[in-house]
C-alpha cells in the first residue's frame, strides 16, 4: 500500500484581473492517507471548496503539485485529466445532479456504461453499491419519487460504482435536512470502514466535520493549524 494517496506540494491557486491578484490558495501542503475519511472545513470564502476543486482535478492550480496515486496530476493534459477523473475519482456535490428521465440503476451505470463496461457487469456493480448505500428496493424508481436524502444517496452510489481510489465531497448534505443529514454522514462513515473508503469532504458544520477521521483546517485560503477541536 502507498503510504499517502494525496500528497499536495505548496499549492496556489491566484485568480487575476490583469491588476489584482487575489490568493484563494496560498502554499498549502498536506497529505492524505489511504482509507482516511478527511473533512475541509473553515469559515465561508476560506477557500474549502477551491482547495476540493484543485484534489478533485476540477480547477488547476497557479503553482505547486498534486500527487495522486503516485501519479503527478499537476502534470496531466486536459485528455488525462479527464481519464483520470472517469478511472480514480468519484464526486458528490450539493446538488444530486440525477437525470431526470432516468431511473436509480440507469443514473447509477451511466458512469460505468462511460469507460466501456459489458452491460452485465456494470448491471451488477450498480446493484451491488445501491444495496451498500441502503437503496435495493429503489432500482427503478425515478429521482422526483425519492426524497432529498435518498438522492443523495443515488449520487454517492453513482460516484462509487467505478470503485474510486478517492471519494470527494463538497457540502454534501447542504440540501438536506438534519435527520437526512446525519443519514448521510453515517452513511460514509460506514462506507470508509467498511469497504475501506478514501473520503474527502467540505463541510461548513462541526458535528459533520468531528465524525471524519481528521479535520483539515483553511482560512483566508492557508491551512490554519490554530483550531483545536
Amino acid at each position: 500500500m502507498i503510504k499517502n494517496i494525496i500528497e499536495v506540494n505548496k499549492l496556489e491557486r491566484i485568480y487575476s484581473n490583469g491588476i489584482v491578484k487575489t490568493y484563494a490558495l496560498k502554499d498549502v501542503s498536506l497529505s492524505i492517507k489511504p482509507g482516511e475519511f478527511v473533512a475541509i472545513m473553515g469559515p465561508s470564502g476560506s477557500g474549502k471548496s477551491t482547495l476540493l476543486h484543485q484534489l478533485g482535478l476540477l480547477d488547476t492550480p497557479t503553482n505547486g503539485s498534486i500527487i495522486i496515486d503516485n501519479e503527478d496530476v499537476s502534470k496531466l493534459t486536459d485528455k488525462q485529466k479527464t481519464t483520470f477523473r472517469l478511472e480514480k475519482l468519484g464526486y458528490v456535490f450539493q446538488s444530486y445532479n440525477l437525470l431526470p428521465e432516468l431511473n436509480v440503476i440507469e443514473n447509477v451505470f451511466l458512469t460505468s456504461m462511460a469507460k466501456g463496461l459489458d452491460p452485465k457487469e456494470y448491471n451488477l456493480r450498480a446493484k451491488d453499491i445501491l444495496e451498500k448505500v441502503g437503496l435495493k428496493d429503489r432500482l427503478y424508481y425515478y429521482p422526483s419519487e425519492l426524497s432529498g436524502g435518498q438522492q443523495q444517496r443515488v449520487s454517492i452510489a453513482r460516484a462509487l460504482v467505478n470503485k474510486p481510489k478517492i471519494l470527494f465531497a463538497d457540502e454534501p448534505t447542504a440540501n438536506l435536512d438534519s435527520d437526512s443529514s446525519q443519514d448521510i454522514i453515517d452513511l460514509f462513515k460506514k462506507l470508509n470502514k467498511e469497504i475501506n473508503q478514501t473520503i474527502v469532504m467540505v463541510t461548513h458544520e462541526l458535528e459533520e466535520g468531528k465524525k471524519a477521521d481528521r479535520i483539515i483546517w483553511i482560512k483566508d485560503g492557508i491551512l490554519d493549524k490554530s483550531v483545536k477541536v
